[in-house]
């Protein structure tokens, strides 16, 4: 690739990044008080949640085995694109429970094929340099924190509609990025070398990793669905809400610039180990101290190991541990079973404690030994099997 076309290559991707996150930035933490202001309960919340978040679960694993066998992973990548604009038209209508998350479970089917795709587009592209993915995939903490602030702002002037005019504008832009992309010559169709999938997810290793990371997402289920209404509640503003869900990411974006550098050093186990332990005190602390804002303002900063580091590090760990004949299937395993499987369960009993009484506290606790559960299974493996490389 020359080098005009790959600079042109890696402002694309970024871009692509952006806006993909920057729809995450707008849509995890203010879904909840859009559906607030439409009259839903905090149990309708958690099952909706629960149940468009089982998209992840179908969609990943159903795009990637398409992509892995065509070998046409920009072409899914567009289509889940265009895909998902269609379908979100939807929820401008979408009043009753059940239409409103017929819509957003058809937007999510289609989303998940954006993300595998771009993940393995990127890692293709840059040939699995992980200093150059860590600063190509920054882009989408900044598009994540301009969109989470402005969104923030906007709900202090304007209705609680305001999320879902944002995330409109935001997925055509996406839909017109994907047009942007090019598929390096590298990526070869893989339908004529079978390597099966099921013999590395039975592995102990990968069963585990995948677990770890389970327990992690579940664990987000009560900041996902609730951070911003129980800011809210509090006496936040906001902007300040908005801020603070920023400042969570902005720390992303130094920890994506350095994380080969720590996994080079402390190698994927014990970044990992770290990363869930210290979630597990992140949640605690939201549950019982909420009111104190400076408690809030630097529990925010572990959300560069919560999500940032460990998402690096389990990247690192994908390209590296698996055969890339399964890349984009394991990104898939990955996704359903970490963000659709454990998100599911997360956002799920998030709104069951939240309606019963139990408010913050229980519910935070409970997300907080979840996550340190995630780190606690890795201890049933060594650092050197998770640092080995697995070959093909």
């Amino acid at each position: 690739m020359a080098a005009s076309s790959s600079r042109f290559a890696i402002i694309a991707l970024g871009l692509t990044y952006a806006l993909y996150f920057g729809q995450l930035g707008v849509i995890t933490p203010y879904l909840g008080v859009f559906l607030d202001g439409r009259g839903f309960t905090s149990v309708e919340i958690g099952e909706l949640f629960a149940v468009i978040t089982l998209a992840r679960i179908i969609g990943p694993s159903l795009w990637a085995g398409v992509a892995d066998r065509t070998g046409k992973i920009l072409f899914i990548l567009r289509l889940g694109s265009g895909l998902t604009v269609l379908s979100f038209i939807g929820v401008f209508w979408a009043y009753s429970f059940w239409y409103l998350t017929l819509v957003m479970g058809l937007m999510m089917m289609f989303w998940t094929a954006v993300l595998p795709q771009l993940e393995v587009l990127t890692l293709q592209t840059i040939e699995g340099d992980s200093k150059r993915y860590g600063r190509i995939r920054l882009w989408g903490s900044i598009g994540f924190i301009v969109l989470t602030v402005l969104v923030g702002k906007a709900l202090d002037f304007f209705s609680t509609d305001a999320p879902i005019y944002a995330s409109m504008l935001v997925l055509i832009g996406l839909f017109i990025s994907s047009l942007t992309l090019t598929q390096p010559q590298n990526l070869k169709p893989k339908a004529a070398v079978a390597v099966r999938i099921m013999p590395f997810l039975r592995d102990k290793v990968a069963l585990l990793f995948l677990l770890s990371n389970a327990l992690l997402q579940l664990s987000f289920g009560a900041y996902y669905g609730f951070f911003a209404l129980y800011m809210r509640d509090l006496g936040y503003s906001g902007m300040q809400t908005g801020l603070l869900i920023a400042l969570g990411v902005t720390v992303e974006v130094g920890i994506f610039l350095v994380a080969q550098r720590l996994i080079s050093r402390f190698g994927v186990w014990r970044l990992m180990v770290f990363c869930l332990l210290a979630t597990g005190l992140r949640w605690l602390v939201l549950g019982t101290l909420a009111d104190m804002f400076w408690l809030v303002f630097f529990s925010q900063f572990i959300h560069a190991l919560s999500f940032g580091l460990n998402h690096s590090t389990s990247m690192h760990f994908i390209h590296h541990y698996f055969p890339t004949q399964i890349h984009g299937r394991i990104q898939a395993a990955y996704i359903s079973l970490a963000f659709g499987l454990g998100g599911a369960v997360g956002n799920y009993a998030a709104g069951l404690l939240w309606q019963q009484g139990a408010g913050s506290m229980l519910t935070f606790s409970a997300a907080g030994a979840c996550a340190a559960a995630g780190g606690l299974v890795l201890l049933l493996i060594t650092p050197q099997q998770m640092d080995k490389r697995r070959e093909s």
